[in-house]
């Protein structure tokens, strides 16, 4: 049997409860929440994962015999957050484009009035 720490249950926690929110939610506005949840959930087992206990930054006036923390995880890190920032605002224009020709949210509404068109 996997053994999980509490932080790491949360994180995964995070991360099914936005997956289950895309899949289960209606409202098109629900359905980028969770997206967003599934995300942060994504970062946050990374940076998880990625820390290890005795390391230390990289910036250092006297680097004797340190181990020193990898800074690609952080910067893969920083580039998710905005890809992700970025896709949210995307998201959010269809959305709002969507709404101003169509008056709901629901996408099986929004389905129903695509078919008669």
């Amino acid at each position: 049997m996997i053994s999980l720490s509490p932080l790491e249950a949360c994180v995964l926690a995070a991360v099914l409860v936005g997956f289950f929110g895309i899949i289960q939610k209606k409202n098109l506005m629900m359905k980028i929440i969770s997206m967003d949840v599934m995300s942060t959930g994504v970062v946050a087992y990374y940076v998880l994962v990625a820390t290890q206990p005795g390391r230390f930054t990289p910036i250092l006036t006297d680097p004797a015999d340190v181990n020193f923390a990898d800074p690609v995880p952080q910067a893969v890190i920083l580039t998710a957050i905005v890809i992700g920032f970025s896709i949210q605002a995307l998201m959010l224009v269809g959305v709002m484009k969507i709404a101003r020709d169509i008056p709901t949210l629901e996408v099986s509404e929004i389905e129903q009035t695509l078919e008669h068109h």
